[in-house]
């Protein structure tokens, strides 16, 4: 069974930095993508950022130019470099990874969840 371990959450102040972790443990085939999204006060789950492979990355228009995702395939883990932040950005932040446990089967699991406050 592969599981998530979130970590990195916490309050920070406007303008401020924050990193996100995300490891995954457990058997995996291969990953076919990894990625960030979150949930705010009253909001539906939305894409924050994710990467289908080590070389490719996609970002929210809201975190553009602040937010920076990474994957390390060797620990199968991924991490959200979060800058310049605004209290738009407190939410609950949720790991995905979307993976192969054998050559034909599918998963895609998520993580328990992280908060995030921005706030002075």
């Amino acid at each position: 069974q592969v599981q998530l371990m979130e970590s990195g959450g916490g309050e920070v102040q406007p303008g401020g930095t924050l990193r996100l972790d995300c490891t995954a443990s457990g058997t995996i085939w291969s990953i076919n993508e990894m990625g960030w999204y979150r949930e705010g006060p009253g909001d539906q789950r939305e894409m924050v950022a994710t990467t289908p492979n080590r070389l490719t990355t996609t970002y929210a228009d809201s975190v553009k130019g602040r937010f920076t995702i990474a994957r390390d395939n060797m620990n199968n883990a991924v991490y959200l470099t979060m800058s310049d932040l605004t209290p738009e950005d407190t939410a609950v932040y949720y790991c995905k990874l979307d993976f192969y446990a054998t050559e034909f089967s599918r998963y895609t699991v998520w993580g328990q969840g992280t908060q995030v406050t921005v706030s002075s």
